[in-house]
Parts: structure tokens; sequence; C-alpha cells
């Protein structure tokens, strides 16, 4: 005989606090990591269990290749040791957008998102995949000039469920949750991280229809951390942090400045949407 259950499943889960933390990063590792470092604590003070940094929260050099001169070997670092103490220190789960770290290559790095759980053990580490190229007038980026892409997609478990690692170009492929969240329990993932480094131009176009997009196909929460502001090295970026619903709603969003975006992985939420509408079941291809 089969069990019905009266609650969704997956509603046994207690919600989950989570943080989305804004910088406007300079060219200073130094001063980079102590502003970091007061952010966290603020999200941590407000409750956050799990907080997401931008990605090159270390640093935005003034040059493309300066990135290179700071890389880190994998296990061991100023930023790696950094975001391992404060984990452990604020006894939170933290997700260090990205950081350089060595490839084998001497004028290149992957461009690396790490995990720590409340411990400080390191539980992930993912290689963004897709790398930016964008030209239109004054502006051209290519990433693939000082960075590798990674080959792995990668997923860890929370208390929140499991939770998709990705970094800021990344969030046009939507192949690439489904991918993380398929052959688990046909429900996907149920958190996406998304830092981020977004140009002023790409993000007003497209950064929170593609954060909403992803969050409505995939039926699950996306916490978003940005970098949000005009920076010493000249360069605009759009900001916009912010947490998604598994219904594409706006949570919170913080347009531009420095500080952090707070709020609630809900699984009676989640559970709720994925039953009114269980698109994840319905898939064929």
């Amino acid at each position: 005989m089969t069990a019905h259950p009266s609650s969704p499943p997956g509603t046994h889960r207690s919600p989950f606090h989570v943080a989305a933390i804004q910088t406007v990063t300079g060219t200073s590792p130094d001063d980079n990591l102590a502003r970091a470092d007061e952010l966290i604590a603020e999200a941590a003070r407000g409750g956050a269990q799990l907080a997401l940094l931008p990605e090159y929260f270390a640093m935005m050099g003034r040059h493309e290749s300066d990135k290179v001169a700071i890389r880190e070997q994998d296990g061991d670092g100023p930023v790696q040791r950094f975001l391992a103490d404060a984990a452990r220190r604020h006894r939170m789960w933290l997700v260090g957008g990205t950081l350089p770290m060595w490839c084998g290559d001497d004028k290149r790095v992957y461009n690396t998102s790490l995990a720590f759980d409340p411990h400080g053990q390191r539980v992930a580490r993912y290689d963004k995949i897709h790398l930016f190229g964008f030209t239109r007038g004054e502006e051209n980026y290519d990433e693939a000039r000082t960075i590798l892409a990674g080959k792995t997609p990668v997923a860890f478990d929370a208390p929140c469920g499991r939770v998709a690692m990705s970094v800021c170009y990344d969030l046009r492929f939507p192949e690439l949750y489904r991918g993380l969240g398929a052959g688990r329990d046909g429900q996907g993932v149920s958190l996406i991280l998304m830092p981020a480094a977004f140009t002023y131009t790409t993000g007003q176009a497209h950064w929170e229809i593609l954060l909403r997009a992803r969050a409505i196909e995939n039926q699950c929460y996306v916490l978003a951390a940005a970098q949000g502001g005009k920076h010493e090295n000249g360069r605009r970026t759009w900001g916009h942090s912010m947490l998604v619903d598994p219904w594409g709603e706006l949570m919170g969003v913080l347009p531009e400045g420095e500080g952090v975006v707070a709020g609630v992985i809900d699984p009676a939420r989640l559970a709720e949407v994925r039953q009114n509408l269980p698109a994840l079941r319905h898939r064929v291809l």
C-alpha cells in the first residue's frame, strides 16, 4: 500500500536563513578582505546560516592579468584561510564567490568558488565553466585571456537541501542547473548560488530576467551576490544582489553599493510550488 502524506514532501526541513553580500571591490586584497569580513559579520548578526560573497570579492585589479599575481595553490593561501576562519568564527556556511586559483598555466588561473561548512571545512570547489566574452563599442571583455575554463559541474548538500554552484556567465546556460538536479529524487536542487560581477550594460538588460527564469524553471531558490557600483579600476558593475523564490518572486534586492540581502529558504514554500505545478516530474527530455 502506498502512503499519502498529508503535507508535501520536503517540509520536514526547517527554514534556512541565507544572505547575499554585495561589494564594490577595489584593487587592494587586504582592504577587500577586511571589508568582506565586516559584511560577513553583519550577515551573521542578522541570523544568516549561509552567506554568499560575490565574484572577485578579494580583488578587482586595474588589469585583467592582475589576478594571476595573487593566485593560490589548492588547499592553502590567504583568501582560503580567510574564508575557512570566517565560516568557523561565525558558525555559518560560507561560499567565497570566486578567487584566482593555480591552473598550471603561468598566464591564466581558474576562477574558483569555494564552499565551507560551519566548522571551517571545505565541502566543495567549483571552477567556472563558461567564460564571458562581450564586445560593444569601447566595452571589450574576454575572460579566456586570463582564465582557464573548468570542466565539472558541482553541487553540495546543506541543511536547506541540494545546493548548485555557479558563477556569473554560467547564468546564461540553463542546462548546467538541470544537469545538477538530474538523477537524485527527480526534484532538482533546492538552491542555486550565483556570485557575479555582471557589467552594468549586460546586467541592466538581462540580470533579473535570467535569475528569475532559473528560479522558475528549476522551481528552486536563487541567491545572487553581485558586485555593485563604480570600482577603483574604472569598471562599473550592475549590482542588484537578490534572493528569488521558486515562483520567481523577488524576496529582497540591493540595487547598488555595499551591503547584505537576507532572506529565508522555506522548505514548505519549495514543496508547495513543486506540488501545485509538478513541472520537474513532467520532464521528458
